[in-house]
């Protein structure tokens, strides 16, 4: 089994003129594409309708293609689209596509796995809660057996879509009544789904959490999770990205923590072990066409300092915190690499230490 990858810039959110192009000389199967996920320059709130137009292209691209309805379009490719390109970032896609037959025969090096999945539909109440948290550990745990992929270490990045069902008032009432109001803010199904992806990947005991642990136990996160959130989405879906010796190709994946939105050491860190030698701290100019996806999460410090000194994010009436943080991680990033295409999605609840977040870099080998 073989993953390949294919980053391609957009023009506009429903720019699919790049994708038909590769299709259209036949370096990519539209059959054989299983994940799409990029950056599209929206204001990345809950009124950023570029994610829409993108997913309405692409949609209808692939039904139209496939021969299959558009709901059956994702249910065969997850697509994970981040709103909000503010300072360099590029827009773009990265898109993937799996071919090949299942090996039992382990190779030396080990290459990039990737599987999808979803959880059940959630009920509103569940949300931010235990069920949310041990269903999308489930899921994750039988992609990770799929994959064949031998150790919890191996496991580099878990995408996230986290479900928000819809609620009626009716519903909303008898939660009160009963003393569990609805979490129906992304903020708990972000925590959750994050915190199940740490218990999948053995990083948190799940007999240590409890509902009251979702965003307040912020000493217990994951190193590989980037979820979003979406109001009116009924389950998860879930995209785990590892390396595996029983997979070839010539892509591997590797990641670490972030402890702020400055932490290059830990940038630098995760290029050196795929391999790549830098030259002052930087990624060499002829090394990035090896670079595939820069996936990072970010947040403002809650806390209100960076480094020991205040930042005045959260207090900004007109430009939101998520903007900032985006702009600024981005930067550093694309600082580091060279390369302005990079994926940075806000906010990170339970994604690393509080006040960092999560980075997953693909390239080839």
């Amino acid at each position: 089994m073989e993953i390949k990858a294919f980053k391609i810039l957009t023009n506009s959110p429903s720019d699919l003129s790049g994708l038909m192009e590769l299709v259209d000389s036949g370096k990519i199967n539209p059959a054989e594409v299983i994940c799409i996920i990029g950056k599209t320059e929206g204001n990345g709130g809950r009124n950023d309708f570029t994610r829409d137009l993108a997913m309405l292209a692409f949609e209808d691209y692939f039904s139209s293609m496939l021969r299959i309805s558009r709901a059956e379009v994702t249910d065969k490719i997850i697509f994970s689209l981040s709103g909000g390109c503010e300072g360099i970032v590029s827009p773009h896609i990265v898109v993937y596509t799996k071919n090949g037959t299942s090996s039992n025969i382990p190779a030396v090096e080990k290459r990039l796995a990737l599987g999808i999945g979803f959880t059940r539909e959630f009920k509103p109440e569940e949300i931010g809660r235990m069920p949310q948290i041990e269903e999308t550990a489930r899921v994750i745990k039988e992609i990770v057996d799929q994959l064949q992929i031998d150790s919890p270490k191996d496991v580099h990045l878990v995408q996230m879509k986290g479900a928000i069902p819809s609620f009626t008032y009716e519903e909303g009432e008898q939660a009160r009544k009963a003393n569990k109001p609805m979490r129906s803010d992304m903020v708990y199904s972000r925590g959750a789904s994050a915190l199940g992806a740490a218990v999948a990947t053995g990083e948190i005991d799940i007999a240590s959490l409890s509902d009251d642990s979702v965003c307040v136990d912020f000493d217990k996160y994951s190193s590989i999770a980037s979820c979003s959130a979406k109001p009116g989405l009924k389950r998860t879906e879930i995209m785990v990205l590892g390396n595996s010796s029983y997979w070839g190709g010539d892509l591997k994946i590797n990641s670490s923590i972030l402890n702020d939105m400055l932490d290059i050491d830990s940038m630098q860190k995760v290029l050196l072990g795929l391999g790549f030698e830098l030259s002052n701290g930087h990624l060499k100019v002829e090394d990035l066409s090896k670079l595939i996806g820069v996936y990072a999460k970010s947040e403002a410090d809650p806390r209100g300092m960076v480094r020991g000194k205040r930042h005045t994010m959260l207090q900004d009436d007109d430009i939101s915190d998520t903007r900032y943080s985006r702009c600024v991680l981005s930067s550093v990033l694309a600082a580091i690499t060279g390369d302005t295409a990079v994926y940075v999605s806000t906010r990170s609840e339970h994604h690393g230490p509080q006040g960092g977040g999560t980075l997953s870099i693909i390239a080839r080998v």
